[in-house]
C-alpha cells in the first residue's frame, strides 16, 4: 500500500461543506488593536528578474530576515523589495483570494500559530482563526468562500476546510493519518485539493468518498516532495521535490487528465505561477544563498540566474501590483531598518603578533576546548541565546568541538576543517540519540548538506512549528537493507511535535553549514550535519593564518602538546634515523621474560633397599 495516506474521511465531504455552509453562523472575526499594527521596517533592493509582464505583477515572499520571517513584496521586472509586515514574530505561508485584493497568511505575532487576512488596499488586518494548535498554509476554494489549511491534530499535521470568514468554526477534517499531511492547493476547478503527505505529492477528490479519493502523484520513494501549485487554468500542477539521486532535485510539472508521469523542468524549490499560467517564478537555493529565475513551461530560461541573499519560505506570484501610493501601513514598514542582532568585539594579539587573534573561553560550555576566535566568540553567544529562547532550552551548552588545536587530530577527511580555525563549532550529535535533534537532506548537485532542527521544549504550540519534510536517518544503514546501506541512510516519518530551524536560525547569525565528506554514506562521520562555520569572508588558510605564524602551516612535522615529564618529546620527522641493519632471524626461539621462581629446598638423601 503507498505510504500511509490512505485515511479514513468523510464519505461525501461536498454535501458536508454544504450543509456546514448553510448552517454555520460565525461570529465576525475582530480586526487587531493599534497596538498590533506592524511596526516600520526597511525597503530594499534585490536584483530583477525578467518576466513576460514586467512593471505589471508583484511576488509575495515570506523572508527570514533579523531572526524572524515577514511579508515582503517584490518587483520581479525592478527588482525592488518593500516589507509589508515587522515585528517581534512570524509571518509565513501566504495565499492571495481569488479576486486578488487580500492575502491570508500564518502568524504567531499572538502567541500561537494562526490564520490571518490582509487587506492588501488598506492594509488592514484581521484575525481568521485563535486556536493552541499550528495553522498555516492557507489555500483558497475558486469562489472565495472556503480554506484549506494544514493544522496540528493528534500529533501531526492535518488538512481540515473551514469558511473563509471562520476557518475553524466546524472544520471539517480532509486527512486523518498519522503521517504529515500539509500544503494544501485548492484546484481551480474546485473539485480536488493537491497536497503532500510524507514527501508524497497526493491529490484528493472531493467527489469520491473512502479510501480511493486519494491519488498518489509522485510516487518517489527515493525522494521527498514539497510545495504544490495550480496553473490558473487548473490543467498543471507544480511541485518542488528533493532527490536522493543526483541531478534530478527541482520544479516538476504534472499535467491533470493524461496519465504520464511528472517532467523534470529546472531547479528550483518555490514554484509560482504568473497570470497567463505560461511561466514559472522559482528560487533555486544554494546551500547557503539563492538564486531566483524564471522558466517557460518546457524549461526554457528566461533570465540567467539572479542572485537573491535572503532566506525565503514563501513565495506567490501576482497578477497587479500593490496600490500605489502604499497604505499607511505598508509605508510605515518600508521606512523601517532592523538593528543587527550582535556586532563582533576584539583586538588583534600585540607587538611581535600582527595580524594575529586569540581565542576566548566559552562561559558555561561543554566541549573538548570551549574556545572560539575572538571575532566568532560574540556571534556564537548571540546564537545561543536567540536558540534558548526560541527552543525554551540551552542546546548550544553541550557542544561536539568547538576549537580544535593542531595538537590534536580529527578524523580522516578533516585535516582542513574549520574547527581548527576558531571559526567553527559542531552541536552534540548524541541528541540526535535521545530523539532532541534530526537532520533532513538537502542536495546540491554533486554534495550534500543538511538541514538541522531541534525539539521545542515546550509542545504546546508556544514554541517552534511541526516538522514538514521527512528526516533523513543516517542510522538507518545499519538495519542490514542493503538499499539503505548503499545510500547511507532513508528517508524516515515525519516525527511529531514542534521543532526549531537551527540552520536557518544560524544563518541569521552569519554561521554556515558545512558539506558533507564524499564518502559520508559509508562513513558515518563524515557526514558532518552538526557543524557551523562563521568563515568571515576568509577562505580556510587565511583563517588559519590569523591564529598561526605560517611556518606552522607548511611544515609536515605536526607539533605535539608538552607532556608533564623531564623527557624530551620526540617528534615524528620524515628523515629516517640511522638505525641497525638487522640481522637474519635465527632459529633459536627467543625466551619470554618470566617471574623468577621461589627458591627450590635443597635434596634429601632417600635410603636404597639392596635386593640380595
Amino acid at each position: 500500500m503507498p505510504r500511509s495516506f490512505l485515511r479514513n474521511t468523510l464519505a461525501v465531504l461536498f454535501a458536508a461543506v454544504i450543509l456546514l455552509s448553510a448552517c454555520a453562523q460565525p461570529a465576525l472575526p475582530t480586526p487587531l488593536a493599534e497596538t498590533d499594527t506592524p511596526q516600520p521596517t526597511a525597503s530594499q533592493t534585490a536584483s530583477p528578474a525578467v518576466t513576460d509582464n514586467a512593471g505589471n505583477s508583484t511576488a509575495i515572499l515570506s523572508i527570514e530576515e533579523d531572526g524572524y520571517a515577514h511579508l515582503f513584496a517584490y518587483d520581479p521586472a525592478g527588482g525592488a523589495l518593500t516589507r509589508l509586515t515587522n515585528g517581534d514574530w512570524d509571518d509565513i505561508t501566504p495565499a492571495l483570494s481569488p479576486e486578488g485584493t487580500r492575502l491570508a497568511f500564518a502568524s504567531n505575532r499572538l502567541g500561537h500559530w494562526d490564520l490571518f487576512l490582509l487587506d492588501l488596499a488598506s492594509g488592514g488586518l484581521t484575525q481568521l482563526t485563535n486556536t493552541p494548535e499550528y495553522d498555516a498554509a492557507p489555500s483558497w476554494s475558486p469562489d472565495g468562500s472556503f480554506l484549506a489549511y494544514e493544522t496540528y491534530r493528534d500529533d501531526n499535521l492535518e488538512i481540515v476546510i473551514g469558511p473563509a470568514a471562520d476557518p475553524a468554526n466546524g472544520a471539517i477534517r480532509l486527512t486523518t493519518s498519522p503521517a504529515a499531511d500539509h500544503s494544501p492547493a485548492w484546484a481551480p476547478g474546485g473539485r480536488q485539493i493537491a497536497f503532500i503527505s510524507n514527501g508524497e505529492v497526493i491529490l484528493a477528490d472531493l467527489d469520491r468518498p473512502g479510501d480511493d479519493r486519494f491519488q498518489n502523484l509522485s510516487n518517489t520513494p527515493l525522494a521527498s516532495e514539497s510545495h504544490p501549485v495550480w496553473s490558473p487554468d487548473g490543467t498543471r500542477l507544480a511541485w518542488a521535490a528533493q532527490s536522493q539521486n543526483i541531478g534530478r532535485s527541482g520544479i516538476y510539472l504534472w499535467e491533470a487528465g493524461r496519465q504520464l508521469p511528472a517532467r523534470w523542468i529546472g531547479d528550483g524549490s518555490l514554484p509560482a505561477w504568473n497570470a497567463a499560467g505560461d511561466r514559472l517564478l522559482t528560487l533555486v537555493p544554494a546551500p547557503n544563498s539563492n538564486f531566483i529565475i524564471t522558466y517557460t513551461l518546457d524549461g526554457g530560461i528566461l533570465q540567467p540566474l539572479t542572485p537573491f541573499p535572503y532566506q525565503v519560505n514563501s513565495l506567490i506570484w501576482l497578477s497587479a501590483p500593490l496600490p500605489s501610493p502604499l497604505p499607511e501601513t505598508f509605508a510605515q514598514a518600508a521606512r523601517f531598518t532592523p538593528a543587527p542582532l550582535w556586532a563582533a568585539f576584539g583586538n588583534p594579539l600585540g607587538e611581535g603578533a600582527a595580524g594575529r587573534w586569540s581565542l576566548v573561553e566559552l562561559p558555561d560550555v561543554q566541549a573538548p576546548y570551549p574556545q572560539l576566535h575572538d571575532l566568532a566568540d560574540e556571534a556564537f553567544s548571540a546564537l545561543r541565546q536567540r536558540l534558548q529562547w526560541e527552543a525554551g532550552w540551552d542546546a548550544l551548552a553541550s557542544l561536539e568541538n568547538a576549537f580544535v588545536p593542531l595538537t590534536s587530530n580529527l578524523d580522516p577527511g578533516f585535516n582542513e576543517d574549520w574547527l581548527y580555525t576558531g571559526r567553527a563549532f559542531a552541536i552534540n550529535s548524541l541528541m540526535t540519540n535521545a530523539g532532541w535533534m534530526v537532520a533532513v537532506r538537502e542536495d546540491f548537485g554533486a554534495q550534500t548538506y543538511w538541514r538541522l532542527y531541534i525539539r521545542a521544549q515546550a509542545q504546546d504550540g508556544t514554541l517552534g512549528i511541526p516538522l514538514h519534510d521527512p528526516p533523513w536517518d543516517l542510522r538507518a544503514r545499519y538495519n542490514l537493507d542493503p538499499q539503505a546501506y548503499e545510500q547511507g541512510g532513508a528517508y524516515t516519518e515525519v516525527p511529531p511535535g514542534y521543532w526549531v530551524d537551527v540552520t536557518s536560525l544560524a544563518a541569521q547569525y552569519g554561521w554556515e553549514r558545512v558539506p558533507a565528506l564524499p564518502n559520508w554514506r559509508t562513513y558515518y562521520r563524515g557526514a558532518r550535519f552538526t557543524e557551523f562555520v562563521l568563515t568571515g569572508g576568509l577562505d580556510w588558510h587565511s583563517a588559519m593564518l590569523q591564529l598561526y605564524p605560517p611556518e606552522v602551516l607548511v611544515t609536515p612535522t605536526r607539533l605535539l602538546p608538552p607532556t608533564l615529564t623531564p623527557t624530551r618529546t620526540p617528534t615524528n620527522t620524515p628523515t629516517p634515523t640511522n638505525t641497525r641493519t638487522p640481522r637474519p632471524p635465527t632459529p633459536t626461539r627467543t625466551p619470554t621474560p618470566t617471574r623468577t621462581p621461589s627458591p627450590t629446598p635443597p635434596p634429601t638423601s632417600t635410603p636404597v633397599t639392596v635386593v640380595p
